[in-house]
């Protein structure tokens, strides 16, 4: 299965993290969060388990996920979330451009210490209780 897909991205002079992965075919779910620094400001999750059956599950999926991660990213340009990024707006971004992940498609590491991001994403889809 395809890992997942990591964006940084620029709006109105502040850089936003759009973050989407696989939960895996236990869960049969992709998850895309929307970040501004530490913080969730949107999140979408949408299950698969209609297509387990299917022959070319990683495909369908894959091509689930990126349709997801780029709505999301779509969504994000047009202003969908202005509203909830007003009330960041005084909160300094934690890393300047320079520092942060590259802004390619790019598989997510896996290492044995779990990140912020992982933890985090493993409270949402409620990993953490297996």
């Amino acid at each position: 299965m395809h890992v997942g897909f990591n964006h940084n991205i620029r709006y109105r002079g502040q850089l936003y993290h759009v973050q989407t992965e696989d939960c895996g075919l236990k869960k049969a779910c992709i998850v895309t969060l929307l970040y501004r620094g530490g913080t969730i400001l949107n999140s979408k999750k949408t299950s698969y388990a209609d297509v387990l059956d299917s022959e070319e599950v990683e495909i369908v999926v894959e091509e689930l996920m990126k349709v997801q991660h780029k709505e999301m990213l779509r969504r994000l340009s047009a202003g969908e979330f202005d509203s909830k990024i007003a009330a960041f707006k005084d909160t300094p971004e934690p890393l300047a451009a320079s520092q942060a992940p590259p802004t390619v498609d790019a598989p997510v590491p896996e290492t044995n210490d779990p990140d912020l991001d992982s933890l985090i994403f493993s409270y949402l889809t409620g990993a953490d209780k297996d």
